[in-house]
């Protein structure tokens, strides 16, 4: 295609966008909301007003979307695992590539952090993935019908608080099997010091993956910020969000499946008085000796 080609072509569409802008602005305005901003804001957090039919159940419609992110998740984990990944080489196609890059991170995440890293490092690779897979599933823009009759649009499972604390919980559980696996009996007890962590870790999650819904829904909400801006605001959002907390969950599990795992004995009390006392003389040695040369 020559440049000017590409020019007319850029015109086209330039003049389409803006004649579908102006209809939308001066079509928008007559339609009232159903809802006020405070309910929108509300049921965001609470999921308490546009319930979803779930199996004959009212759900909150995060949970049809966990639903829906893990039916998915594990098709396409049959899929690979049956015809693709037999069919692996030596040399990595494009795809090979990405699965072993996806997998190795994970997997040296683990091994990084603790030396009973077969399962930390296969649980992390599944909460990571369905983080980051939940998280940008909001973006599909996937639509439900409510029990009582409206069209709402699917939110990312993690922005339930149900699904966060339970997220955080599970991730505890397997904390406390690492503290089992290197300790025995005592892993439990190693791990009940730790008596917030589920808490910190569930709501740490949620409150970031809600904090950028209720961004989204209130940019969408009123019509003069509902044009060009949205689309920044929830890709930007979703996506920081999709690798920061997927991040953050998995580092965390693993940084303390390794403390609670770790069997290793501690020195006896009075060895690490007299270590601690030799680091501190050897400090002053140092600065000892730093000083004089600056002297000299």
């Amino acid at each position: 295609m020559s440049k000017q080609e590409r020019r007319k072509a850029i015109i086209v569409f330039a003049v389409i966008a803006a004649v579908f802008l102006a209809a939308s602005i001066l079509t928008g305005g007559g339609s009232g909301k159903e809802e006020t901003v405070q309910e929108v804001m509300r049921d965001a957090v609470l999921h308490d007003l546009n319930r979803v039919n779930l199996f004959g159940l009212e759900v909150n419609p995060g949970l049809l979307s966990g639903v829906i992110v893990s039916t998915g998740l594990i098709i396409f984990a049959l899929i690979c695992r049956i015809f693709v990944i037999p069919k692996f080489k030596m040399v990595p196609g494009r795809f090979q590539l990405v699965l072993e890059t996806v997998v190795g991170l994970f997997s040296n995440m683990a091994k990084g952090n603790s030396k009973i890293n077969g399962f930390l490092g296969a649980y992390i690779f599944a909460a990571g993935t369905y983080i980051f897979t939940g998280t940008l599933f909001e973006l599909l823009g996937v639509q439900a019908v409510t029990v009582s009759g409206h069209s709402i649009s699917l939110p990312a499972p993690l922005s339930d608080i149900n699904g966060a604390i339970m997220m955080g919980c599970l991730s505890y559980l397997v904390i406390m099997s690492g503290g089992i696996a290197g300790n025995g009996v005592k892993g439990i007890g190693k791990t009940l010091k730790e008596y917030s962590l589920p808490i910190s870790l569930s709501f740490r999650l949620f409150g970031a993956l809600l904090s950028g819904a209720l961004v989204t829904e209130l940019v969408y909400y009123y019509s003069s910020l509902s044009y060009v801006l949205p689309v920044l605001v929830g890709v930007l959002f979703t996506l920081l969000h999709a690798l920061i907390q997927a991040y953050v969950l998995t580092m965390l599990t693993s940084l303390f499946y390794g403390q609670v795992s770790d069997n290793t004995p501690k020195p006896p009390k009075e060895k690490r008085k007299k270590h601690k006392k030799q680091q501190t003389e050897t400090a002053e040695k140092t600065i000892d000796t730093a000083d004089a040369q600056t002297a000299a």
